[in-house]
């Protein structure tokens, strides 16, 4: 389009290829006559700080440090790095199994173990704070040959399937009754909130909840004749 200002209003256009054709010239001339050249794009800071000494070991954290834990009745001394969870700990250097690691971020549940009597989800709390306290994990809540009612009242009921979520659904189950012996139908379900099933059976766990409370308190299971 024509410019139709006067010569007193008119300024320098620059246009994107005389920006360039300037920029390059420049450029030819510094490097011609020796001038100082800028740093690198790809050159950062911590490239040209002072590199350690022959032989140093580059340290990346802290090293694994030694801790006692009280699980299922007994100290048990383990070296773990302070980033080790205690669902880690009790399954990597404990050995012990039944507490399942399965989201790893304390959404399902089926890490579940008691500390101090309270059901609390274990991938969510690092060992080294698990010390001082009571751990008591679902081989220790009971055994096959040795049953706690929970575990008994969900083998009766059919209360699984794939098992993963089982373990972390007994242990919630049976911290819910030790504190209360008698929970209806809606106490089941709150104590059960945290605990994902896949597999959907919800309704067999109420029922074996409902079903090991009665038999605790020495009464006949929902359901039951006399």
């Amino acid at each position: 389009m024509p410019d139709n200002r006067d010569d007193g209003q008119r300024t320098r256009v620059f246009t994107r290829r005389a920006f360039i054709k300037g920029a390059g010239a420049a450029a030819a001339i510094t490097s011609f006559i020796g001038g100082p050249t800028p740093p690198s794009a790809g050159v950062t800071r911590a490239q040209s700080s002072p590199t350690p000494a022959s032989g140093a070991a580059e340290r990346l954290g802290p090293d694994a440090a030694t801790i006692v834990l009280t699980v299922n009745g007994k100290s048990r001394k383990i070296a773990v790095e302070p980033r080790v969870t205690l669902a880690e700990a009790l399954r990597d250097h404990l050995g012990l199994h039944g507490t399942k690691l399965v989201c790893d971020r304390g959404a399902c549940g089926a890490c579940t173990v008691h500390l101090d009597g309270n059901p609390v989800v274990a991938c969510m709390m690092l060992a080294a704070d698990a010390r001082g306290h009571e751990i008591v994990t679902i081989e220790g809540l009971g055994a096959p040959d040795r049953m706690h009612p929970v575990q008994s009242a969900f083998v009766e009921a059919d209360a699984l399937q794939c098992g993963f979520c089982t373990p972390g659904m007994v242990m919630s189950v049976a911290a819910l009754l030790s504190r209360n012996p008698a929970p209806d139908m809606g106490e089941v379900k709150r104590a059960v909130a945290g605990n994902i099933c896949r597999c959907g059976t919800y309704p067999h766990v109420f029922k074996a909840a409902l079903a090991a409370a009665a038999k605790m308190r020495g009464v006949k299971p929902p359901g039951e004749r006399a």
